[in-house]
C-alpha cells in the first residue's frame, strides 16, 4: 500500500509543477517522503534534458517590471498550459524578471548570465525545468527607457497567466492616456511606431503585390494609382501605431490622441507567448 495520501500528492505538484503520475512515481519510489520525492523528479529531469531540447515550447507567460522610466519585459516559455498556470512556473518568472532588473540585462544572453541566488538565471531555469520535466526557456527581453514607462499585461484566458505583454516608453505627465495607448497595442498589434519605420523594401513589396492583385481583380489600368495608394495606406494604417484608429475612440488616430494628450511616445514592446 502506498506510504502517502492524496494532499502528498498535491503538495508535490505544488512544490514541483510536475505532473500527477510523475508525482504519484516519485512518492512510490520515495516511500511517501515528499522531500525525497522532489529530489528524484529533479535527477530525473536532469537526466531528460538533452531529449527536451527539441521540444516546443509554445506555452508560458510574460512578465514586466517597471522602475521609473525603464522598463523591462520577459517570454517565459514552456511546453504545457497545465505548467505555464502552476504556482511554481510563476514564481519562477516572478524571480527571473526581477534578477534580470537588478543587473541591468537587455538581451537573452546578458539575462541567463544575470546572477540569483548564487547561481546564473540560466542555471535556475535549467534546475526548475529539471523538476517540472518540461523544457523551460527564457525566449524574449526587452527593455525601454524613457521619462516615463507604462506597462500592460493581458489575459487570453482568465486560467492561464497573461500572455500577452506590452511595454510603452513616452515623455509627457498623462499616464491614464499612455496606459490606454499600452491597452490599444495589445489588442491592434502594431507593428512599428510610425510609418518611417516600415522598411523600404516592406513597401516595395506591398506596392507590387496591391497592384497586382488590382490587375487579377480586373481593375482598369487608369485607376490602378489610386486603387494601390489606398491599398499602401490600408498596410500602413494596420501596421503603424500612430496611424491605427483608437481603441476608445475609432474617430480618432492614435497620434492625435497622444498630441491631444501632450504625449509623444519614443518606443513601444509587444510580446505574445508563442509568436
Amino acid at each position: 500500500m502506498a506510504n502517502y495520501t492524496a494532499a502528498d500528492v498535491k503538495a508535490l505538484r505544488d512544490r514541483s509543477g510536475a505532473g500527477m503520475m510523475d508525482c504519484k512515481n516519485a512518492l512510490d519510489e520515495a516511500d511517501g517522503n515528499v522531500d525525497k520525492a522532489l529530489e528524484l523528479l529533479r535527477l530525473k529531469g536532469l537526466k531528460g534534458v538533452t531529449k527536451r531540447e527539441g521540444r516546443t515550447t509554445s506555452n508560458g507567460l510574460v512578465v514586466a517590471r517597471v522602475n521609473g522610466g525603464t522598463g523591462l519585459l520577459i517570454e517565459l516559455a514552456c511546453e504545457t498550459d497545465f505548467v505555464a498556470k502552476a504556482d511554481k512556473f510563476i514564481a519562477l518568472a516572478d524571480k527571473v524578471a526581477d534578477a534580470i532588473a537588478a543587473a541591468g540585462a537587455e538581451t537573452v544572453e546578458a539575462a541567463l548570465a544575470a546572477p540569483v541566488d548564487g547561481k546564473t538565471v540560466g542555471d535556475i531555469i535549467n534546475d526548475e525545468a529539471a523538476i517540472m520535466g518540461e523544457k523551460v526557456e527564457l525566449r524574449k527581453v526587452a527593455v525601454v527607457k524613457d521619462q516615463a514607462v507604462d506597462a500592460y499585461l493581458h489575459r487570453t484566458s482568465k486560467d492561464l497567466p497573461p500572455q500577452v505583454g506590452v511595454l510603452v516608453a513616452y515623455t509627457g505627465t498623462d499616464a491614464d492616456t499612455a496606459h490606454d495607448v499600452a491597452v490599444h497595442i495589445a489588442a491592434f498589434s502594431p507593428t512599428v511606431l510610425k510609418r518611417d519605420d516600415v522598411p523600404a523594401e516592406t513597401v516595395e513589396t506591398e506596392r507590387r503585390i496591391a497592384a497586382e492583385t488590382a490587375r487579377n481583380e480586373g481593375k482598369p489600368e487608369a485607376a490602378l494609382e489610386k486603387i494601390v495608394e489606398g491599398r499602401v495606406k490600408g498596410f500602413f494604417k494596420e501596421n503603424v501605431l500612430l496611424e491605427q484608429d483608437f481603441a476608445k475612440d475609432n474617430k480618432l488616430e492614435v497620434g492625435k490622441v497622444l498630441d491631444n494628450a501632450g504625449l509623444v511616445v519614443s518606443t513601444f514592446v509587444r510580446f505574445r507567448v508563442g509568436a
